[in-house]
C-alpha cells in the first residue's frame, strides 16, 4: 500500500510539472483509475479530450483511443503509455477494405465505430461509440445505404432496434464475442434475482437474453437508477471496479470468466510515471488523415446518445 501512494504521489507530482491530464477507460486497472483526472467510456473520453485546457493529454487505454485524442486536438500532446496497446477489433478493418466496399456500394454512409484506426476513420462519413451508435444511425436519412464497421455485433444490435437495413463488415471484439448464451443461462441459475447487463459488443443470442444492453457508461447509469440489487455484468471485468466504488450497496457479478481484455492492462503506475516523465509514447496522425477523420469524430461528438 505504501509503495502504490508513493507511485500515486509521484504522478501526481509529475502530472502538475507536465501540465498534463490523465484520461483513463473503464477497463483499467482500479490503480489507473484511482490517478486519472477522468475515468469513463469512449464517447466521454472523446469529449473530454475535446473540452480539456490541458496541453498534454495521457491516454490510458489503447492505440485507437489515443489516436481519437489527437485527431480532435492537433495542437496538443498526446500520450499513450503502453504504445502496443492495440485493439484486435479495430485492426480486422483496413482502410484499403474500406474503400473496395465503398466501391461495391457507392452512396452509401459509411459509419465506423470508434474502435477503429485514424485511416478508416478518415474514409467514414461518421463515427460512433456504443453509447451513441443508436442516435447516430437515426440522424442518417432513412432512404441513405449504410456501411457500419468494423463490429457486426454492434451492427446487427443498432439494426435490430432501429429497423435499418445494415451492410455490416464481420469484424467483432473477441472478448465480447466470446461470450455464450449457456455460460450466461448458467450464472442467472447461481444468481436467479439479478438483472442481465450486456454491451451491444456481444453476439446476438446474449443481447437478445439481457434485461438492458448498454455502453459501459450506460450500464453505470443503468445500475444506478436501478432499484434492483443484484447484477449480471456483461462486459470486460475490470469495469465492476467502477460499479462497485459507485454502487457500494448493490452487488455485481461478471457473466463469465476470464472476461478480461489484456490490451486494457498493461498501464501500470510505474509506466504511467515513466510516460509523463519522459514523454512518451507520442501519438502522432498525419494531416491528410487527421482532417478527414476529424470531421466524422466531430459529428459523432455533436450528437447526443
Amino acid at each position: 500500500m505504501q509503495v502504490s501512494r508513493q507511485w500515486q504521489e509521484n504522478i501526481a507530482r509529475l502530472k502538475k510539472l507536465k501540465g498534463a491530464v490523465i484520461l483513463a477507460h473503464y477497463y483499467q486497472l482500479p490503480e489507473i483509475q484511482e490517478v486519472a483526472d477522468y475515468v469513463g467510456d469512449s464517447l466521454s473520453l472523446a469529449k473530454k479530450a475535446a473540452e480539456t485546457q490541458a496541453e498534454v493529454i495521457v491516454l490510458c487505454g489503447v492505440r485507437f483511443m489515443a489516436e481519437s485524442a489527437k485527431i480532435l486536438n492537433p495542437d496538443k500532446t498526446v500520450l499513450l503509455p503502453v504504445l502496443e496497446a492495440g485493439c484486435p477489433m479495430a485492426d480486422m478493418v483496413t482502410a484499403q477494405q474500406l474503400r473496395a466496399l465503398k466501391q461495391e456500394h457507392p452512396g452509401a454512409v459509411v459509419v465506423s465505430y470508434v474502435n477503429s484506426s485514424a485511416e478508416v476513420k478518415a474514409e467514414s462519413d461518421l463515427c460512433c461509440t456504443s453509447s451513441n451508435a443508436l442516435a447516430v444511425i437515426q440522424s442518417i436519412p432513412s432512404d441513405q445505404k449504410i456501411i457500419f464497421v468494423p463490429d457486426r455485433n454492434l451492427g446487427n444490435y443498432v439494426a435490430s432496434q432501429t429497423g435499418r437495413d445494415m451492410i455490416l463488415w464481420p469484424g467483432c471484439c473477441p472478448i465480447h464475442n466470446k461470450l455464450q448464451k449457456a455460460e450466461v443461462v448458467a450464472r442467472q441459475q447461481e444468481h436467479p434475482d439479478a438483472k442481465l447487463v450486456v454491451h451491444p459488443e456481444c453476439t446476438p443470442e446474449v443481447t437478445a437474453m439481457a434485461d438492458a444492453v448498454c455502453s459501459t457508461g450506460g450500464i453505470l447509469e443503468y445500475v444506478k437508477n436501478s432499484p434492483d440489487r443484484q447484477f449480471i455484468i456483461g462486459t470486460e471485468e475490470g469495469f465492476l471496479y467502477t460499479l462497485q466504488k459507485n454502487c457500494p450497496d448493490k452487488e455485481f457479478y461478471i457473466a463469465c470468466s476470464g472476461f478480461s481484455c489484456p490490451d486494457m492492462k498493461l498501464v501500470t503506475l510505474p509506466i504511467l510515471a515513466e510516460c509523463l516523465e519522459e514523454g512518451r509514447h507520442t501519438i502522432t496522425v498525419p494531416e491528410t488523415i487527421r482532417h478527414k477523420a476529424s470531421q466524422a469524430l466531430e459529428k459523432m461528438v455533436a450528437i447526443r446518445p
